[in-house]
């Protein structure tokens, strides 16, 4: 089996050698890495660790890894966002439809060997449904009232069938 991934970025580097999945978990969220959230949900720090100052009113949020796959310490393979280039904390991302069919294809036990780096490319794939082309914010119409389509005034007069 074969998949696109992204792999750690600088200073998060995914170790390199022969290993075996050591455990398994379909619905597994980081002990370390995540977010930090308003009282709202919105996001206010995006890459955020569990060691950073959480401010009041707002909460850690862990990040999730969907069809977790551990071969080494704290890296293993899993869902997640793949924008082109090395980008995670030291784990392997996969499309969540390929990492579905590797969860599912793999055991404890099985080897797995991590060599190389991940190359550039212009193609992004991130965990969930894909966004469709023209979606990027930029391509949006211009938010703000004076952007708002202006009420139409018609001049009124009686209708007769």
């Amino acid at each position: 089996m074969e998949s696109p991934i992204s792999s750690g970025r600088y200073g998060h580097l995914t170790e390199t050698g022969s290993f075996k999945v050591i455990e398994k978990e379909r619905s597994h969220h980081s002990s370390i890495y995540g977010k930090i959230v308003d009282a709202y949900g919105r996001t206010v720090v995006a890459d955020a660790d569990v060691d950073m100052h959480v401010p009041r009113g707002c909460r850690f949020v862990p990040a999730p890894m969907p069809y977790f796959m551990r071969f080494h310490g704290s890296d293993g393979m899993h869902a997640g966002y793949l924008p082109g280039y090395p980008a995670s904390h030291g784990c392997v991302r996969m499309p969540e439809q390929l990492a579905i069919a590797f969860f599912n294809a793999v055991e404890v036990g099985t080897p797995v060997r991590v060599f190389g780096r991940t190359a550039r490319t212009n193609q992004y794939y991130r965990y969930g449904p894909q966004p469709q082309r023209g979606s990027w914010p930029w391509f949006r119409q211009p938010i703000g009232p004076q952007y708002e389509p202006r009420p139409q005034i018609y001049e009124s007069r009686p209708v007769y069938p």
